[in-house]
């Protein structure tokens, strides 16, 4: 497995300077690789400029200006022109897919903060003084800097990369070769339906509450913000009382999102450990998040027509509040480490298809908490209908993974999926083999129901 570590580094205030320094270089060095390659286009230039031209550039560069440049690890600046080719290689594959390109940006010395080293012992060394009980990691032209070491590191180390968060520095390392570390198997499938008001229910009926951590900060966060906004945005130098009010916002952000963090990463082991298979809903955020159309008035040229945009503003700002890529992104992550699955299912009409009889209509949701089927009165809450939905559609994915389909993955989806008339009739292959298996699920997927 490849696994990601991330240590809070100790440095001295001379260490500080000199990592200041680091980040201010690399992005100087960002920004003129950059306007190397707008001039080059701005002058119609028939060749375009390269990553190999322009490291092979770096040699002159660290000669000409020793004292900043050619301090640094020439590794590491490979690594920043790396990082520039593949912003403009993200540009052009989206101008050829017809999307918006946004075109690189220059960076400002407070927006550029990683330094990356590609490789473990150049220009940076993990566990440098290993005879020390303090473990210290050895930067180029900084020296060795101690490092809060939480956990034991595994693996081999293979790239390195220095961070700045705020007014605190990290080491992140990535390593290869870690060995996984199964659980015991707990044969217990489940299905999770994301949401707004919970952070997910699961198909058994539990709800987890959704912290909202920026609604709890919202108060405090718009003082912070409005006191920022009373300076100048655009001024060559940022008095002390400006910088203090630019630091206090980052601090509130800072907080939020490692608070976000926490939660996701304690709730997605919470389910690993209790699950062997779970299912959810492949969301796409970045559309449901993404702000209506304006209407415009066909009376009034100019005007536009109400859309719902502020309620929209306000759904969105809930969705990415709850963070749902992120938690997903870690429970994938967790589940692989400890040999479960996490299987990604359709989300198309999770919220509107009756678990009891297989209809599927808009009418079904009866508001927003109630699911009432127009065709055989199943009365049931929206959030877990959309689960049992999903733990459905992941079960008949778990049996048509089996080649040919053994007893033990049909077991593993019986109690759990329900076979309805319109899921039936869809299926086709290995999963019509496994549908006998789950045709008498309906009492123990469904326990708590009521018909009307």
């Amino acid at each position: 497995m490849i696994r990601a570590y991330k240590f809070r580094l100790r440095p001295t205030v001379r260490q500080t300077q000199a990592l200041t320094e680091m980040l201010r270089d690399h992005c100087s060095l960002y920004n003129g690789a950059l306007q190397e390659r707008r001039d080059a286009c701005r002058h119609g230039s028939k060749t375009s400029i390269t990553y190999g031209q322009q490291s092979a550039q770096l040699k002159e560069i660290r000669a000409f200006d020793p004292e900043r440049q050619g301090r640094w690890s020439f590794s590491s600046q490979q690594a920043t022109l790396r990082r520039l080719n593949k912003a403009f290689a993200a540009f052009f594959r989206r101008v050829k897919a017809g999307r918006t390109p946004g075109y690189p940006r220059f960076k400002g010395v407070g927006h550029f903060d990683t330094v990356e080293f590609p490789r473990n012992g150049d220009g940076c060394r993990w566990d440098s003084t290993p005879h020390d009980r303090q473990t210290r990691v050895r930067i180029q032209g900084i020296g060795h800097v101690r490092v809060h070491r939480h956990r034991p590191v595994q693996g081999r180390v293979r790239t390195i990369s220095v961070k700045r968060e705020d007014t605190h520095w990290y080491v992140v390392l990535t390593c290869d070769e870690v060995p996984a570390k199964p659980l015991p198997t707990t044969g217990s499938i489940i299905g999770i339906d994301m949401g707004t008001v919970h952070f997910f229910t699961d198909s058994n009926g539990s709800h987890e509450p959704n912290p909202r951590f920026l609604q709890s900060a919202v108060d405090e966060l718009t003082a912070a913000q409005q006191h920022l906004s009373a300076f100048p945005k655009r001024t060559e130098r940022r008095t002390k009382k400006h910088r203090a009010a630019a630091r206090k916002v980052a601090k509130l952000h800072t907080r939020i999102r490692r608070q976000r963090l926490d939660h996701h990463h304690k709730t997605a082991l919470a389910l690993v450990r209790k699950h062997d298979v779970i299912g959810h809903e492949k969301l796409n955020i970045a559309g449901m998040t993404k702000a209506p159309a304006p209407k415009p008035d066909p009376e009034q040229p100019g005007d536009s027509l109400p859309n719902g945009a502020a309620a929209k503003a306000g759904l969105n700002r809930s969705i990415l509040d709850a963070g749902w890529g992120q938690f997903l992104g870690i429970l994938a992550q967790k589940a692989e480490s400890a040999a479960r699955r996490v299987i990604p299912v359709d989300a198309r009409n999770t919220s509107r298809t009756c678990p009891g009889c297989g209809h599927v209509a808009k009418e079904n949701r009866a508001t927003q908490a109630k699911f009432e089927c127009v065709n055989c009165g199943l009365i049931e809450n929206a959030d877990r209908v959309g689960a049992l939905n999903v733990l459905h559609r992941a079960g008949l994915v778990l049996c048509d993974g089996a080649q040919p389909p053994t007893q033990e993955a049909c077991d593993f989806s019986r109690g759990w999926s329900h076979p309805s008339r319109h899921t039936t009739r869809a299926r086709t292959g290995r999963a019509a083999a496994c549908a006998h298996w789950v045709r008498e699920a309906v009492t123990s997927s469904m326990t708590g129901m009521e018909p009307v």
